[in-house]
């Protein structure tokens, strides 16, 4: 895929008041790690995630959702009433029906004739939303469009320690298919997209590529399950050995694709922003895609992994502290569940002020 006429004004993060530490998560769990003979530490040693954050309990993703759009609107000075579509793309919404989307839409003061929608695909939602907006974009329906995603992610670490809790027959085996549900944090991050026409930084999106591999579609599955929830919570179960390399041999695939629609080599980047899963993920995907670790802008360690928030989220902190500005080639690298892996070329020219 290409564009030819297709600006990123603003990307933008709301994270949590509530830091949650990888040794409060343990300590909590001390009866389970004592039956197992667990080491503590055990938890950020395998994932390099020393905290997470959470928004106070009960807050629904689409409340967050609405002050990360106001914010990135206020910051991109566009017009709202140009904004032609509004896409909420995180794991968690509201409820099932109706869209999340429409409540955002609503608190924002958004036009009536935009499209309204939630898009949901793992930790790739956001970065399908910015192709869909992009798409409309390239196509001249619309001038501008915003995509935003909230993921709360205390309800399934909460969960996931009740299961554990509540199970006598865990294992030091079967206790691995929930490990990755404990390095889980909120965030809250939006993207807006405008027509190059009424752009005020002239940030290129260029284009790039996706690449799908479903044989690995049960890895990493999550819900609602009532005869394991004992909050009636979400639980994930994630195979996370086999989904590292699997994600990781998707991502070299797709870094291939997406360097040959943009012309590009690896020498062509100077910043990248990965999808925040932990410390082995980021080494293994930058080693296998033979791009240095100092171009790349981890957030994980402090932020946890926050699903389809973590790449625009790593790209907003990084952009708003200087790590990536004008002049930098910058990649997103995003790979998510399902198997599927989304990368894109921006050419980045002017960071707005928060």
């Amino acid at each position: 895929m290409q564009y030819n006429r297709v600006c990123i004004e603003t990307l933008t993060t709301l994270l949590p008041p509530e830091v949650c530490t990888s040794a409060e998560i343990e300590s909590r769990l001390a009866p389970v790690y004592q039956r197992l003979g667990l080491p503590e530490g055990r938890l950020e040693l395998m994932s390099g995630i020393r905290e997470r954050r959470f928004f106070p309990r009960g807050t629904l993703p689409g409340q967050i959702s609405s002050q990360t759009v106001r914010k990135a609107l206020e910051i991109s000075g566009l017009d709202p009433a140009l904004c032609g579509a509004l896409i909420h793309g995180s794991v968690c919404r509201d409820q099932m029906e109706p869209a999340t989307a429409a409540g955002v839409h609503h608190a924002a003061g958004l036009p009536r004739q935009a499209l309204v929608l939630d898009l949901s695909n793992a930790c790739l939602g956001l970065l399908n939303g910015m192709l869909m907006v992009a798409d409309l974009i390239e196509l001249g329906r619309i001038q501008a469009g915003i995509v935003v995603g909230t993921e709360i992610g205390r309800p399934l670490v909460e969960g996931t320690i009740a299961k554990l809790l509540a199970d006598p027959a865990v294992t030091r085996k079967s206790i691995k298919l929930d490990f990755a549900s404990l390095t889980i944090g909120s965030g809250s991050a939006a993207i807006v997209l405008c027509d190059e026409s009424i752009s005020r930084t002239g940030n290129r999106l260029l284009g790039g590529a996706c690449l799908a591999n479903t044989f690995h579609h049960e890895l990493c599955a999550g819900g609602v399950d009532s005869s394991q929830s004992t909050s009636g919570g979400p639980l994930m179960s994630t195979d996370s050995e086999a989904l590292l390399h699997a994600g990781v041999e998707l991502a070299e695939e797709t870094w291939q694709l997406a360097r040959q629609e943009l012309g590009w080599t690896n020498d062509s980047v100077t910043k990248v922003f990965t999808h925040q899963v932990g410390r082995a993920h980021r080494s293994l995907l930058l080693d296998r895609l033979n791009l240095p670790e100092q171009i790349d802008f981890p957030t994980v360690g402090f932020l946890g992994n926050t699903g389809a928030a973590a790449l625009p989220t790593a790209a907003a902190l990084g952009l708003q502290e200087g790590f990536a500005g004008a002049g930098d080639q910058i990649a997103f690298l995003g790979i998510g569940s399902g198997l599927n892996s989304i990368m894109l070329g921006l050419n980045w020219q002017k960071t707005l002020s928060e």
